[in-house]
């Protein structure tokens, strides 16, 4: 593909003004065995995206890249950022939980792009799906988590059924030891990016909790941050649980995340966190790594990390990129305080409201019942919006457009009445039943 194709579309469908550094430099370079060592949130995925679309040629017919990361929410993520910027290229996303019939639908015309965890890419070519003979773009992403997830063997037999693919990225949050000999990766050009000059600014904070409880100290220290969004990391799921029903049962916008739940369940938890409905997440450590998270102010660690790598994973979720935010820690009497655990002052949270608020919810969030397949885009969905709903183009926040269904955020103090005036009226003359949210 034409970089300056590349290069506009991703700045018009993504916002994105000014390329960073690792980003010019895959502009730049024309190196076919690539290692991408870079933290979540520093812009890797549009950096390699951007390489990838530049080896691709758009006049092909067959499966020319494979992109394989480790989760059902990453997968979903890389398609979100490549589909809108691959003029002429089609772009599948295959992942557990979704409806095999719509994965196989949609290999009725071949993609050129398909982006996938590696259990569901396996199913589809054992059931005979696909053929990846012709692929000559391989792209491994956040590829230690997937040794973590034990994905070793799918990704070994699925590169077998290559014939040596040309383009080859690997990407990873921390350096790697030892790349597997199925990964033809010798001679690899490495770019790292972890230890970046532009410092994070963490500022790391004890919160005393006079109680073994910590269900009190939290309320408090949450009523008394100024307004922005929070990540609440708990251990276990059934303590996610908990959390989150104290949350919610004390009025607190919050929003549940962990393994227990189901895909979309999971994903509507990160939607819904994004678009600014439910600013604080309640998240077990697999929150910690993989997703793709806007910017976040305050890391609380309600249960102390059980390892070094968590208590860091969890701390990267904040300060990103030069940005400025804050990890507290709540300790009660008798935590055995891991050597990986420490801070920089101590806070006794007095539970109120500072001067200019404490955190809010501004935004609600309209569910629509159509999505892609029913030929509903975000585009249509704005439109609507403005026309029938009376509001300005600021006003409509992030528009999530899945297979068969649609999100889109909204105003909290115009959210009833956006709904009573879209009510009567059809979106491009399909009814469509749209309900209010949080």
């Amino acid at each position: 593909m034409d970089p300056r194709i590349i290069l506009d579309r991703l700045k018009e469908r993504h916002n994105i003004r000014q390329l960073n550094e690792m980003q010019q430099l895959m502009v730049a370079t024309d190196a076919q065995k690539l290692i991408l060592l870079a933290p979540t949130g520093s812009g890797k995925t549009a950096a390699f995206a951007i390489r990838l679309l530049r080896f691709l040629d758009p006049s092909k017919g067959n499966v020319q890249a494979v992109i394989l990361a480790p989760s059902r929410e990453l997968v979903l993520q890389i398609a979100d950022v490549i589909r809108p910027v691959a003029a002429g290229l089609k772009t599948v996303a295959f992942y557990g939980g979704h409806a095999m019939s719509d994965e196989t639908n949609s290999l009725s015309v071949t993609p050129d792009i398909i982006v996938a965890t590696p259990g569901r890419l396996l199913d589809h070519i054992t059931r005979g799906n696909i053929d990846l003979s012709e692929v000559k773009a391989l792209i491994f992403d956040e590829y230690d988590k997937s040794l973590e997830l034990g994905f070793l063997d799918e990704m070994r037999h699925i590169t077998r059924r290559m014939h040596s693919p040309k383009l080859v990225m690997l990407t990873s949050a921390t350096a790697l030891d030892e790349i597997p000999d199925f990964i033809p990766m010798r001679d690899a050009e490495t770019m790292d990016f972890t230890s970046d000059n532009t410092r994070p600014r963490l500022q790391t904070v004890r919160v005393n909790s006079p109680e073994r409880d910590k269900l009190a100290t939290l309320a408090d220290l949450l009523r008394s941050l100024p307004d922005g969004r929070a990540i609440v990391f708990v251990n276990h799921r059934e303590s996610a649980e908990r959390v989150f029903n104290f949350l919610k049962k004390n009025h607190f916008p919050a929003g549940l995340y962990h393994g227990g739940l189901e895909q979309r369940e999971r994903q509507l938890a990160i939607d819904l966190f994004n678009n600014g409905t439910t600013p604080i997440l309640v998240s077990t450590d697999l929150g910690s790594r993989g997703l793709d998270i806007d910017s976040v102010n305050y890391v609380i660690h309600y249960h102390l990390p059980l390892s070094p790598e968590s208590w860091t994973h969890r701390n990267g979720r904040t300060a990103r990129m030069g940005a400025s935010g804050t990890a507290y820690v709540i300790i009660a009497d008798g935590d055995n305080i891991p050597g990986a655990v420490s801070w920089e002052r101590e806070l006794y949270p007095s539970g109120k409201a500072p001067a200019d608020g404490g955190i809010t919810s501004h935004m609600a969030t309209l569910y629509f019942n159509a999505g892609k397949k029913e030929k509903i885009s975000r585009g249509d969905i704005a439109g609507f919006l403005i026309q029938k709903g009376g509001l300005s183009k600021e006003e409509v926040g992030k528009i999530v457009v899945n297979d068969h269904n649609a999100i889109v955020a909204i105003p909290r103090d115009k959210a009833r009445q956006t709904l009573e005036a879209v009510s009567p009226y059809r979106i491009k003359n399909t009814k469509v039943k749209i309900t209010l949210m949080h």
